[in-house]
């Protein structure tokens, strides 16, 4: 009977492309969104009144009446029964990394016995689900299970296809029960509210139109896809999403031939389902295309505001997965999949958008004259210097650890890219005058303050594709972020260090304006304090090299090689008292999602650590030995008829050389299971998190190493598992 490896290689010769239904019938535009409860569609089932209550939330963030949610709710269900949906569910994210949701059906049976179909205000706004499982970090217990859902206004509900099944979807906030956030989407509404305020004030110094300031997020979202039999046929690309074994393939990314190459046939049918399904869920998706190392994609869409974005991204890597069954594939959105090729991260492109129409990070084409632009573009600079540990720790996960640094994305060192021309611009505001600016400075660099600024035919920046948060163009793009992570954790530290650093601007400009400046020349003094306070982490060069280490050192900038030690950073009373004052989290809530995160980083290395035992005893050593036995009685028949030992020299070597491999990965697994087993017993959960980080994983690369080796040398025939160039070049 042939191994599973080898069932898998013949499924993948067998595998058809996969027709794709109604694909390019339609415009994009006459689909999109239709599966989304738009404006458009709540102008056709909501009252007047209750269709400006819902849009005044959405808008200001003000609560949605009770008497107007039952109006809200009935309109809902209209629309949403027109389309065949039977069921609800608040569609929530909690610390799992996965999104979550509870289906409740319109059916009811009031007391008289009569059958109804039945949704109203209350359960449109709120829903109790059990808040005890999900990751709580203390503040709940299993005894105290009691969590609520919170409908969220300014994210529109949708309607989730299934199969035959389709199933309403309400975006909602998690708290427990006395309040404390317990998901992603309640901080980050709190960061976008605080940015929203601090952001308006310092506007005002310049225009005193503005009333909204809106973060703005453009995800790029990178990925691998691979054959679904040859991806079941590895048990760690099933149980962690990554291959914890396998020799490099001799041709990899090294030609550069797959970025931007021509789509794979089958891939392209799986890119135009999933496009599909995700314009009917209103995800504008705009861009689709190789990425460098083989078998690995992109895709990217339009701007949109910073919530909504955070969760058409979440809801987007749901529809991939899904849909990638369809084809018979496996959508890979681990950090590292495959060791020797490039990871996969997910830029996150942010700006700020005023309601008067002006991108505050548009520097237009004299960024000298624009002093508006200049104030959020060095603020934004500051805040980053001034709290680049939480930066840091927003994007740290035992799997992005395996990619930052890994000469192939950005350094855990958190710096910034400007380009030589801005470059200019800040060091030219900092040495213009030495004590104080003077009239002319002030006329030579307020021009065009109140001017919609023009669009950019060419950029000002060049691009650093080194730098962990560069500036191109219009946006800051922070290139760290990971592929599988929920961009709601960088978003929320990048609002709210913005927003403080923006208050402190606000009342810096009141202090010298109040001691007679004028309000251009006390902007100009702040911020050549400020450019020169955060020229520490500006950074033009390569972010790769070992000299930017050691410079960056130099200049006292951190550098958190691992999780548990860049998480430190949300339990340091800086780290707590940015957050506090903002009104994000309490301390409490910031150290139960401490506890979370460090727990979560311990389960995946464990889960790792175990499966990598399993392979190693279960199918890398007895495909070893069998190969070994082999050769032994070769070697055997060989001395039987009497041949001279020079004549089987080779095979002598070769059983020398598989022993050695065994001996090591018995004696590395079983030391690693020890290590294991200490790390288990220690109670303090952060240095629990140490040991599995500085002691545990240290035995995978042992391991693989001689597990790697091995694939070299066994018979083909005996691997159990899918190779590398299987993997990676075969769909």
């Amino acid at each position: 009977m042939p191994s599973i490896r080898f069932q898998a290689l013949q499924s993948v010769a067998n595998a058809e492309e996969k027709k794709i239904h109604g694909y390019g019938e339609k415009k994009i535009t006459a689909i999109f969104a239709s599966n989304v409860f738009t404006g458009r569609t709540m102008r056709e089932h909501l009252s007047d009144e209750a269709y400006k209550s819902l849009m005044n939330s959405a808008k200001t963030g003000s609560r949605v009446d009770r008497r107007m949610a039952d109006q809200v709710a009935a309109g809902m269900k209209s629309w949403a029964e027109e389309r065949g949906v039977t069921h609800f569910t608040h569609w929530f994210q909690p610390l799992t990394g996965t999104t979550a949701e509870k289906h409740d059906s319109f059916f009811t049976i009031k007391s008289d016995g009569t059958a109804i179909e039945l949704f109203d205000g209350d359960a449109l706004i709120q829903q109790e689900p059990d808040a005890s499982s999900f990751p709580n970090g203390g503040i709940r217990a299993t005894f105290e299970a009691r969590g609520y859902t919170a409908w969220d206004p300014s994210s529109p509900a949708f309607i989730m296809e299934a199969g035959s099944g389709k199933t309403l979807c309400i975006p909602t906030i998690f708290i427990a029960y006395n309040g404390e956030s317990l998901d992603y989407k309640a901080p980050l509404l709190k960061s976008i509210a605080a940015l929203d305020k601090a952001a308006v004030d310092v506007c005002h110094f310049f225009d005193k139109n503005v009333s909204k300031v809106t973060a703005t997020l453009g995800w790029e979202q990178e990925y691998f896809v691979i054959d679904e039999a040859l991806a079941n046929a590895r048990p760690d690309l099933m149980m962690c999403g990554r291959t914890l074994l396998g020799h490099g393939p001799a041709k990899g990314q090294q030609l550069e031939d797959h970025y931007f190459g021509s789509i794979p046939e089958r891939v392209y049918a799986f890119m135009q389902d999933f496009e599909q399904e995700s314009y009917k869920l209103g995800i504008p998706l705009r861009t689709r295309h190789n990425e460098v190392a083989p078998s690995q994609f992109e895709c990217a869409p339009i701007f949109e505001e910073c919530n909504i974005a955070v969760d058409h991204n979440t809801l987007l890597m749901d529809v991939m997965n899904k849909v990638a069954k369809r084809h018979k594939l496996k959508a890979l959105l681990h950090e590292k999949p495959f060791a020797g090729v490039n990871g996969s991260g997910k830029h996150n492109n942010w700006s700020l958008a005023t309601d008067t129409g002006v991108n505050l990070l548009s520097p237009g084409k004299t960024p000298r004259t624009n002093l508006m632009f200049l104030t959020f573009f060095v603020n934004t600079i500051k805040a980053v210097c001034d709290y680049d540990d939480l930066l840091r720790g927003a994007i740290a996960s035992a799997n992005n650890d395996h990619r930052l640094g890994a000469n192939e994305a950005p350094p855990a060192i958190i710096s910034v890219y400007i380009g030589k021309f801005l470059s200019d611009v800040l060091d030219e505001v900092e040495t213009r005058v030495k004590e104080k600016f003077t009239e002319q400075d002030e006329v030579i660099l307020k021009l065009d303050i109140h001017k919609q600024i023009p669009e950019l035919l060419m950029d000002n920046t060049d691009r650093n594709r080194t730098s962990p948060f560069a500036f191109t163009g219009n946006k800051f793009e922070f290139r760290a972020v990971g592929s599988s992570a929920n961009c709601a954790s960088p978003m929320v530290v990048l609002n709210t260090i913005m927003a403080e650093t923006l208050k402190q601007f606000k009342k810096d400009v009141d202090a010298l304006t109040e001691k007679g400046d004028k309000k251009e020349i006390a902007v100009l003094q702040v911020l050549r304090d400020y450019i020169t306070k955060s020229k520490k982490i500006r950074f033009e060069g390569d972010n790769y090299s070992a000299e930017w280490a050691e410079e960056a050192k130099r200049r006292g900038l951190n550098n958190f090689k691992t999780t548990p030690e860049a998480l430190d950073a949300f339990v340091t009373e800086k780290g707590k008292q940015v957050f506090y004052d903002n009104g994000i989290y309490s301390k409490r809530e910031l150290e139960a999602r401490h506890e979370i995160m460090l727990e979560e980083y311990i389960k995946k290395v464990q889960i790792e650590a175990r499966l990598l035992g399993y392979l190693a005893t279960n199918h890398i050593l007895p495909a070893a030995i069998n190969y070994q036995n082999t050769l032994i009685q070769n070697v055997k028949g060989l001395k039987e008829i009497g041949l001279d030992k020079k004549t089987y020299k080779a095979q002598l070597n070769l059983v020398e050389v598989i022993s050695g491999h065994i001996q090591n990965i018995n004696d590395n697994v079983e030391a690693m299971l020890e290590t294991r087993k200490k790390a288990n017993e220690i109670t303090d959960i952060h240095k629990r998190a140490l040991k599995y980080c500085h002691e545990v994983k240290t035995y995978f690369d042992k391991i693989r190493y001689h597990a790697d080796k091995l694939e070299l040398v066994v018979d083909d025939k005996l691997w159990p598992l899918p190779k590398y160039r299987e993997l990676l070049f075969m769909r």
